[in-house]
């Protein structure tokens, strides 16, 4: 805790806060303290230092307990998120407790949460793609939500501008789609991916497999250290090679002295002051004291994560806002999506076998969306479209069978045959029922209204989940895999963890929350950069748009602040 300020009992006003320290709360408490503002974020858990706080970046299976399994205790406490395959003793301190935090489900949805210093930026998948004007089109050509207040054109620096920040390998393709950022060198496809790969382009027309674009590092970059393919990113890379803010964004906010983090504060609710129709400040509760405290600021970023953002939102009520700050549309809490998840198809590859590769890449192959791009690939079946992710790799040999001596001992270490999967990301439709509420009747554990979520795919994206099992079948077949099995887990939201809407953003204040500057319509002091404020979800990993969005905000708001216009 040395190195970052987290005395906030010395100054009780800033000229910012930052409400959540993940992907996007980072990026606004980077760019507010390196504009001069003296900045505050408030965070609901620990204080997580880059290298100093992670204790299992190094740890093998037979260093832990049950070989990285959970204990009966560890899975009490994260009852609802096991159901995500992704918790053991390696990153479970990094998972929120949901025994403490409760939400209901109406309709089955997972609400994956981290509650310290960085957020999910330590837990994240870190494909980083840009959206196109396909993307931010959509809604304003089909019918389905808002449109957009922004195009491309609108966010194209500011995507440039973080990327050379953060650092983004890939290899460009040219394509309308999916736009090229600005590159490190990519990371390399290993032999039957480059062989799928040709086999792919070759028979279909239109459809690319590359290596995916990610948030790591090929190269050293900023006094960062290059990615090592240990594949441990979720305990916290010690390399600081993968982007997250405890090792990217909060160092440089920190250097500038402009920076206080106030670790276990639970915010509450804004503080809205009808008479200057601005908001004033945070209401919060020290989470191991249980001591209310306000603080007050000049400019307001919620960045909370999605749900959490907009819970807080709905919370804040006033004689002004009986529903929630800035719910003058209706549309708070409404518009709820996620990617659909866990469909595609897998199989097995002949040859290759005096073949490896090096390391554990954190990484794999994508396949850009090519369906209902142009009139050409236009589908009846359904609206929007989706993309693949995916590898190929070496099984090992099992263990857990009834064989013993050297032989047995000599098979473990020899690789098994190579196997080949993809699996699909297809984009939600914003619609108005998907949507969350206050819960009075469960409160958390600090007694405050939690969340029922209320949201399913629908039959848009079924139709598009059975495209993207029929089409994994057909490319993995004619590149020459064998065996291949479709599958489709019909996995409800939740699962993707790439929730978006609920306080979206529009050029009408009666249908959105948000405008064009993610400001919100009638309280333009306060700002919403995370998912919530998505108006769509397009079919490609949000959170680079999230990051340019960002950096687009909190300079539109430093610059506001110097007009005196908020």
């Amino acid at each position: 805790m040395a190195n970052f300020n987290i005395d906030a009992k010395k100054e009780m006003t800033y000229d910012a806060i930052v409400i959540g320290s993940g992907i996007s709360g980072g990026w606004a408490a980077k760019e507010l303290c390196e504009k001069g503002l003296k900045t505050l974020v408030l965070e609901r858990g620990p204080i997580v230092e880059h290298v100093i706080d992670y204790p299992t970046m190094n740890l093998d299976p037979w260093d832990m307990e049950l070989r990285g399994g959970l204990t009966p205790d560890q899975k009490e406490k994260h009852y609802k998120a096991i159901r995500s395959g992704w918790i053991g003793t390696d990153t479970e301190h990094f998972w929120a407790d949901d025994a403490a935090n409760p939400y209901t489900e109406e309709k089955p949805f997972l609400w994956l949460r981290g509650h310290q210093m960085g957020g999910k930026s330590l837990l994240w998948g870190k494909q980083t793609y840009r959206w196109s004007d396909l993307d931010f089109e959509a809604n304003a050509k089909d019918g389905h939500g808002v449109d957009w207040p922004i195009r491309y054109k609108d966010i194209e620096p500011w995507y440039t501008y973080v990327e050379k920040f953060a650092g983004i390998s890939g290899e460009a393709l040219g394509l309308p789609q999916l736009p090229d950022s600005h590159f490190l060198p990519p990371m390399e496809l290993n032999c039957v991916e480059k062989h799928v790969k040709s086999r792919i382009e070759e028979q279909f027309e239109g459809r690319n497999m590359i290596i995916g674009r990610v948030a790591h590092l090929t190269q050293p970059h900023n006094g960062r250290g290059q990615c090592q393919n240990r594949n441990r990113c979720s305990r916290g890379c010690p390399y600081g090679a993968y982007f997250s803010s405890n090792a990217v964004t909060l160092p440089p906010a920190n250097a500038t002295g402009n920076l206080t983090i106030r670790p276990y504060s639970i915010v509450q609710s804004l503080i809205y002051d009808e008479t200057k129709g601005k908001a004033t400040g945070v209401r919060i509760i020290d989470s191991e004291t249980n001591e209310a405290i306000e603080y007050s600021a000049k400019i307001i970023f919620v960045n909370a994560s999605t749900l959490s953002t907009t819970q807080i939102l709905m919370n804040s009520k006033s004689n002004r806002f009986e529903n929630g700050l800035g719910n003058d549309s209706g549309e708070l809490g409404h518009n709820l999506m996620d990617h659909t998840y866990r469909v595609g198809a897998i199989g097995k590859v002949d040859g290759f076998d005096d073949k490896y590769y090096k390391g554990r890449r954190p990484n794999g192959v994508y396949i850009p969306r090519y369906i209902n791009i142009d009139e050409k690939s236009k589908s009846d079946k359904f609206l929007r479209g989706f993309g693949y992710q995916g590898a190929a790799y070496r099984g090992g040999n099992p263990a857990n069978v009834e064989a013993f001596g050297a032989d047995f001992k000599d098979s473990i270490l020899k690789p098994g045959g190579w196997e080949m999967f993809i699996t699909g990301f297809a984009e939600c439709l914003p619609y108005h029922e998907n949507k969350i509420s206050l819960n009075s009747d469960v409160l958390d554990k600090w007694g405050q209204p939690t969340l029922t979520i209320d949201a399913e795919f629908k039959e848009n994206e079924k139709a598009l989940n059975k495209q993207i099992q029929e089409d994994a079948v057909e490319m993995l077949t004619k590149a020459g895999v064998k065996e291949v099995i479709g599958f489709d887990n019909e996995h409800p939201p939740g699962y993707g963890v790439h929730e978006m809407g609920t306080a979206r953003m529009g050029r009408d204040p009666k249908t959105s929350v948000l405008n064009e500057f993610n400001q919100v319509h009638t309280v333009k002091n306060v700002f919403v950069t995370d998912g919530a404020c998505m108006t769509s979800s397009s079919c490609v990993n949000p959170s680079l748009t999230y990051m340019a969005l960002t950096a687009r905000a909190a300079d539109h708001a430093v610059s506001e602040l110097k007009k005196l216009n908020i």
